[in-house]
């Protein structure tokens, strides 16, 4: 019997999917860190997956690496981060005092960034999507959900008081709502910035700089970037609106209007009726 071979996958393809893995297991070890009440490791772990989910995608583009089986594994990963993870930790922090209610808010959140990843997986390649919606989200996606749902504890971490549980939960169900809203949110993917030669230093002291501020203040940078990323969300509903409003305007803009027959001479000598009827009958 002829034995099957099994071609060997490329490393290439197995690179990013390595990345993801590890996304997961800081999911899963924020959950665990939460369980014990070491909220500021917990919270860590999320946003070292977040960093990782920002990484992954991009070392697969850069390498030739996509795979379908590596698309399904982000989303499953971003399943876990970014909706079972933080649900859990604000549960385990104070959302347990409201009991069932508490409960209701971390599930409701939880679903609520499944079904946001399951959207964006059925329309990824919809045909009828207008050119300019290649920017913008819909809805708040899924990281970005994770790191704002967890704000009330950055703040907590800065020494200011601990917000209500009620208020708590309101604002979970909030971000919840908004993850699976229709609401337009500014991507960025298409931008392609290209730094010039001269330029390249300063902005890698500045990307490090970025990382010494994160490492040395989280709880600052965490606060302050949610704040503006909240801020910034009408922003991009009104950017969405004005690029719809000129497809719009374009799509309904008249056809150039196309050229018509050469006019008769406006001083043209009057041809008798005579002399017309006198002509040849390949000229009548």
């Amino acid at each position: 019997m002829r034995r099957r071979r099994f071609r060997p996958i490329p490393v290439r393809m197995l690179v990013p999917n390595v990345i993801t893995l590890l996304a997961i297991c800081a999911g899963l070890t924020a959950i665990r860190l939460s369980t014990e009440g070491r909220m500021e490791l917990a919270v860590a772990a999320i946003v070292f997956a977040a960093v990782l989910d920002g990484i992954d995608g991009r070392v697969a583009r850069m390498i030739k690496g996509q795979s379908k089986f590596g698309a399904e594994l982000d989303s499953l990963a971003d399943f876990v981060n970014f909706g079972v993870a933080p649900g859990l930790i604000l549960y385990f922090w104070t959302l347990h005092d409201l009991h069932n209610g508490g409960w209701i808010a971390a599930m409701v959140f939880a679903i609520s960034g499944g079904l946001r990843l399951a959207r964006f997986n059925a329309t990824m390649d919809d045909p009828n999507k207008p050119a300019f919606a290649a920017n913008f989200f819909t809805g708040v996606p899924a990281p970005a959900g994770a790191i704002l749902v967890l704000l009330p504890i950055y703040l907590a971490f800065l020494g200011m008081p601990s917000p209500p549980v009620m208020l708590t939960a309101f604002y979970t169900l909030l971000i919840a709502f908004l993850m699976v809203s229709r609401l337009p949110v500014f991507s960025g993917k298409t931008v392609r910035l290209r730094v010039p030669p001269e330029m390249v230093l300063p902005v890698f002291v500045s990307v490090i700089f970025f990382v010494a501020l994160l490492i040395g203040y989280p709880w600052h940078i965490l606060s302050a970037g949610s704040a503006l990323y909240l801020l910034s969300l009408p922003l991009g509903w009104k950017s969405y609106r004005d690029h719809k409003r000129n497809a719009a305007a374009q799509a309904a803009a008249p056809a150039e209007a196309t050229p018509s027959s050469p006019a008769a001479p406006p001083f043209a000598a009057p041809v008798a009726e005579a002399d017309q009827d006198n002509r040849p009958v390949r000229l009548n």
